[in-house]
């Protein structure tokens, strides 16, 4: 991983275990999972990068705080840097993103499990995010950073969508539909059984498929998936994952990874890496207009 320059710090924490502003300290990836990610990731990632590129992997939480999420996403995103396609810094500062200069070195950010980020109180961060955006670079949004900005729409946008409750819980096992099956990022889970234990959130406005690519989404064909209690939207769309352009830019959106299986089981973990590179704009993918 590519060492943090002086002047940054005191703002990047690279340790991969510890955020310190956190009230509990966050759990360990076990050594056993750390080899089982290696394994599963490999040498290399699905797409050549077209140049040097680094990356940004942001993990405040001023709300719920999604434990083992963040850590197996930060262990899984700095074993993908080992195999060159990126290099990655790690933080939890509000500086990070509130300088310009400093944000704008990095090809794409990742919200990793962000939840109830006080933009306010750093009025810099989300103009600084869509310029970031807009001028070509990209922003991957995992599962509760869309637990985020319900007083900023310009940031709300650039994700697609805000929790609006989950029906489905942690402890079960929901159905899932491609909405677009030859999609470069469902290559995965294509590949796989689409069905599965994750927490699915149902997403409210911003959210709107006619402004967004939609991936993956709740197959409600399925019984137990569809008799879930709590849904709010009549429309029954419950979109799990997305794409979106945004001026020069990229976005990639997914409600998996509330806990550690989605890093720990091979559909689940290459999508999200596959977003990553997409973001980057290293993975070609073809929007519906």
């Amino acid at each position: 991983m590519k060492q943090v320059i002086p002047a940054l710090a005191s703002m990047l924490v690279v340790p991969m275990m510890v955020l310190a502003q956190d009230p509990k300290p966050l759990p360990v990836v076990s050594e056993q999972d750390a080899a089982a990610l290696e394994k599963l990731i490999g040498e290399k990632l699905t797409a050549k990068p077209q140049k040097a590129r680094k990356v940004l992997v942001f993990s405040k939480c001023e709300g719920f705080v999604h434990g083992d999420a963040i850590v197996y996403g930060k262990k899984a995103i700095e074993i993908a840097a080992k195999t060159g396609a990126f290099a990655a810094d790690f933080s939890d500062d509000y500086a990070v993103l509130a300088d310009k200069d400093n944000l704008f070195k990095y090809d794409a950010l990742v919200l990793n499990n962000t939840t109830h980020m006080k933009v306010k109180d750093h009025p810099a961060i989300v103009p600084n995010l869509v310029a970031f955006v807009n001028a070509g670079r990209g922003l991957c949004a995992i599962h509760a950073a869309a637990d985020n900005f319900y007083d900023s729409p310009e940031a709300a946008a650039l994700v697609g969508g805000l929790f609006d409750g989950h029906p489905w819980g942690g402890g079960g096992k929901w159905a899932f539909k491609l909405d677009d099956p030859d999609n470069p990022l469902n290559r995965s889970l294509k590949a796989s059984d689409l069905k599965f234990g994750d927490e699915i959130y149902q997403q409210k406005a911003p959210y709107d498929r006619a402004k967004l690519h939609v991936l993956v989404s709740l197959d409600m064909s399925d019984e137990n998936t569809a008799k879930q209690n709590g849904q709010k939207r009549e429309d029954k769309d419950f979109a799990v994952s997305w794409i979106s352009e945004h001026g020069k830019g990229r976005v990639f959106y997914t409600s998996f990874a509330h806990d550690k299986r989605a890093y720990m089981q091979p559909a689940t973990l290459w999508h999200i890496l596959d977003g990553l590179q997409y973001t980057l704009g290293d993975l070609e993918v073809k929007i519906k207009k």
